[in-house]
């Protein structure tokens, strides 16, 4: 089918949008196992950039599933789908203007080079939430970790999938020993430096 599609342009930019808002467009990649924090951290950098007076939006691995990517399961080919998918909508948020959180495992290396290619390399930040998978478990809070050690739930990364930590992440948070607020802060600070360096 693409073959019969034309890309359409558009009188409005990408720059049009960033002049409007005032601001640098960009992704910010939250990455780490299930129970690493992710999600939280990534919401409460939206927080305070949002509050700082950006225009920001946060994509999340579970609200996703429930919509866009309802009905992909977690084989290695289907997460590599959700991944190409979030990747193709932070894109368009990034062309929008607006500062784009996204949260999920994304658990290979493979995988995160294929998101930062298609976001395109001077708009992607990796975060990586390097949380110990003992950490992970004893927080568990959805009880997942409990579900795939009982191989109720298969291909769960971290137990019966493998992740593969970033090698050269732009940003790493270890939270073991900082509270959300402290690793919050240690992202947004990296952003506005970053945003600074933009300007």
């Amino acid at each position: 089918m693409s073959e019969n599609t034309v890309f359409h342009h558009y009188n409005i930019t990408r720059a049009d949008r960033e002049k409007q808002l005032n601001q640098r467009s960009f992704v910010l990649w939250f990455t780490g196992l299930s129970g690493s924090g992710k999600s939280t951290i990534a919401n409460a950098v939206e927080q305070k950039l949002f509050d700082s007076g950006y225009k920001t939006y946060t994509l999340d691995g579970d609200n996703i599933r429930q919509g866009i990517n309802k009905g992909l399961t977690f084989t290695a080919e289907d997460r590599a789908e959700n991944l190409r998918r979030i990747a193709e909508v932070a894109k368009l948020f990034v062309d929008s203007g607006q500062i784009c959180m996204a949260a999920f495992v994304s658990p290979t290396l493979q995988d995160r080079k294929i998101v930062r290619d298609i976001v395109g390399d001077k708009d992607f930040i990796e975060v990586f939430v390097n949380t110990p998978l003992e950490i992970c478990e004893q927080r568990d809070v959805k009880g997942l970790y409990a579900k795939a050690r009982k191989g109720e739930i298969k291909n769960f990364t971290g137990i019966s999938a493998p992740y593969e930590a970033p090698v050269n992440p732009e940003i790493t948070v270890k939270t073991e020993n900082k509270s959300v607020e402290e690793s919050a802060q240690e992202v947004f600070n990296y952003v506005i430096n970053h945003i600074k360096n933009q300007s």
